[in-house]
């Protein structure tokens, strides 16, 4: 099929049978080999390796891709081929396959070293030299890094003294990390920087996982596919948005990546403010990468915090509290954390859009640790009605319309809205319009990592953040960080409440309400 916007000329026709392609063949990976640093780690064993069986279980992986585990460990190829077959019982979202996993095991192997052993990186392009003759692999490498962004400078620079990082005519390396995107802007640049010393931007895949998701996603088709929504998203008819990811569980084991990290860092820089730019964002001319990047990076160029900060932001800490039937203990409390902590762990924020579009119109971005219950939704919450021919009593149980995108767990889209009451009396409460994934679709939802990490050996961008995109969100969050960073300790929260007083506080200033997912 010819990519988006292609122009044909006057004497060039389309064939139909050749521009519609059958929706019902997969688009299959070519020739390529993974290389997995950080593979003992949990996101290795619960996210990467099952996600790569799952996708060859759905024939979606060439019979010959190949991938190498590199580790300290001293291991042999069936040594890591019995610790990823583990993985993945243990893991994989479909069932466990024999047949499968035999053909996906033959192309495993192991390299033994640490990142600043020159013979062991000398050892791995020996590995995947072999691969390519043995396996036809074809020189194509993707390289993931599921590793502390302070080990990327000493990888990426092995790799490029042992001359794997640049791509050939014909072949192609590519390097995939994860976040945190760097500390803050300054750290984020440097990263930058030395990613791209070694690899150009193009071959720079940052993986968000929640832009992986298939709802997430599915907030572009809702938006541009129907002709419904368009002329309502917008500031005359929008009150507000509210973006949440809740979740119900501690930070119990977690102390060395989540301590002086907190909530914004982990969830705001990244996953909301992804999900605010796909709220916000115009209409793209195509769905080419380069035009998605180029919508997203107009967003957050427009976005601001809402002033002052003292009233239009807060911070909290989980205390000790009833999580469901569970008694919990608080965050001070936690393996790993000192008592005098004041890594926050409930984030709320105000943001504004300068756009025609957008303008006057507040964005509340939340996320938290032991709250009431796990979930991500996007609610766009409608302005009232200029009159209502009613009297109060007929509508005095009517809220405002909302429509509401679930991310997780129970993904779909919910619509609110008044209806009459059956009866003799004209009554008005609010009724649910609800659509779910699960009750839509035979389909079940591939996992995040799964269309990641293929569209990582396909080449295909448009769901990783660009530089400019990480860069612009830690400009937008920084001046939150540094005016928290000259205050005191967060705000307790008792666990399984749905943060501190203050974070109602600041909703109500404004004379609105957070939502109860």
């Amino acid at each position: 099929m010819s990519p988006a916007g292609t122009q044909h000329s006057a004497g060039q026709r389309r064939n139909p049978l050749r521009d519609k392609r059958d929706k019902r063949l997969p688009r299959i990976a070519g020739p390529c080999a993974m290389v997995l640093f950080g593979v003992t780690g949990d996101l290795a064993r619960k996210k990467v390796l099952p996600a790569v069986y799952d996708l060859a279980n759905y024939g979606l992986l060439p019979h010959t891709f190949a991938l190498v585990g590199f580790g300290r460990r001293d291991w042999t190829h069936d040594d890591f081929r019995r610790m990823a077959r583990g993985a993945v019982e243990e893991n994989a979202r479909t069932a466990f396959r024999p047949p499968i996993w035999d053909r996906l095991a033959d192309g495993l192997r192991f390299t033994q070293g640490t990142f600043d052993d020159d013979k062991a990186f000398a050892q791995l392009a020996h590995t995947l030299a072999g691969l390519d003759a043995e396996r036809g692999t074809d020189g194509n490498h993707a390289f993931y890094l599921a590793i502390p962004p302070k080990d990327f400078p000493a990888v990426c620079g092995q790799l490029d003294k042992a001359g794997l990082a640049r791509s050939q005519s014909g072949r192609w390396s590519r390097v995939v990390v994860e976040k945190p995107f760097g500390h803050n802007l300054a750290t984020a640049r440097e990263l930058d920087a030395v990613l791209n010393s070694v690899f150009p931007e193009e071959s720079v895949f940052r993986i968000d996982h929640y832009l992986g998701k298939e709802t997430v996603q599915n907030i572009l088709a809702l938006r541009f596919a129907n002709q419904l929504f368009d002329p309502i998203w917008n500031a005359h008819y929008v009150d507000h948005v509210q973006i949440t990811m809740a979740e119900d569980i501690g930070l119990g084991g977690r102390a060395g990546y989540y301590d002086g990290i907190g909530a914004v860092r982990d969830v705001i820089q990244n996953h909301l403010l992804q999900l605010l730019a796909l709220t916000a964002m115009e209409e793209p001319v195509s769905f080419r990468p380069s035009e998605l990047q180029s919508e997203k990076i107009k967003v957050l160029s427009a976005t601001r915090l809402a002033q002052p900060l003292d009233e239009t932001t807060c911070r909290g800490q989980y205390t000790a509290g009833w999580q469901g039937a569970q008694h919990v203990i608080g965050l001070l409390d936690e393996e790993g954390f000192a008592k005098d902590s004041t890594t926050e762990t409930f984030a709320a924020i105000t943001l504004e859009v300068d756009s025609r579009r957008w303008a006057g119109v507040p964005f509340y971005l939340r996320t938290g640790k032991r709250l009431g219950r796990r979930v991500t939704e996007i609610a766009l919450v409608f302005k009232r009605p200029p009159h209502l021919p009613f009297d109060d009593t007929m509508t005095d149980e009517l809220g405002a319309n909302a429509l509401v995108i679930r991310v997780q767990p129970d993904e779909g889209i919910t619509l609110r809205f008044g209806s009459k009451v059956p009866g003799s009396a004209m009554e008005v409460r609010d009724v649910i319009m609800n659509f779910s994934y699960g009750a839509a679709f035979t389909e079940e939802s591939p996992e995040a990592y799964e269309r990641l990490i293929l569209d990582v050996l396909f080449g295909e961008p448009s769901l990783f953040p660009v530089n400019e995109e990480v860069e612009l969100s830690w400009e937008i969050i920084e001046p939150v960080l540094d005016n928290w960073a000259a205050c005191g300790k967060p705000e307790p929260y008792e666990a399984g409440t749905w943060g501190p007083l203050s974070a109602f506080a600041m909703l109500r200033r404004a004379g609105r309400e957070w939502r109860r997912p």
